[in-house]
């Protein structure tokens, strides 16, 4: 797992604690998330919101909408622990599975910002906040 997060992740934070570590490259302090880099100030991210129910998935995609591809995706997960699939370039390509749990924060980009990825279908279960869901923020460059 280490290998594939410094090969392919900029950084994924574990937990939801201050203070919790960042693995891979970006550092291993919990500033390191907060130091992705968007660009100017002119250059903020859109968020994407999505609600998963159990049984719900995302078939293996790219992210693909933007005109430039320089700026990182910054995947932010909530409730539900949910099975993130990491392929590569092509859609053929093999995928891990990366368990992704409440306040998770995964990040991508570099020469994998348009590796195929998705979520496996969610399994049933119950949340503290936010019940019988998988909540997902995605934030990247929209334009």
């Amino acid at each position: 797992m280490a290998r594939l997060y410094q090969e392919i992740l900029t950084g994924v934070r574990r937990g939801g604690a201050p203070g919790d570590t960042v693995d891979g490259p970006c550092g291993n302090d919990r500033r390191s998330v907060e130091r992705v880099r968007w660009g100017s100030a002119h250059d903020r991210p859109a968020c994407l919101i999505n609600r998963y129910a159990p049984g719900a998935r995302m078939s293996l995609h790219q992210d693909r909408n933007e005109r430039d591809f320089t700026a990182p995706i910054v995947s932010v997960s909530l409730g539900l622990p949910a099975m993130f699939l990491w392929g590569g370039p092509a859609r053929t390509d093999k995928t891990s599975r990366i368990l992704l749990e409440n306040g998770d924060v995964l990040v991508w980009g570099g020469s994998a910002r348009l590796y195929f990825h998705g979520i496996a279908p969610l399994k049933e279960g119950e949340h503290p906040l936010t019940g019988r869901a998988r909540i997902n923020l995605t934030f990247r460059k929209a334009l």
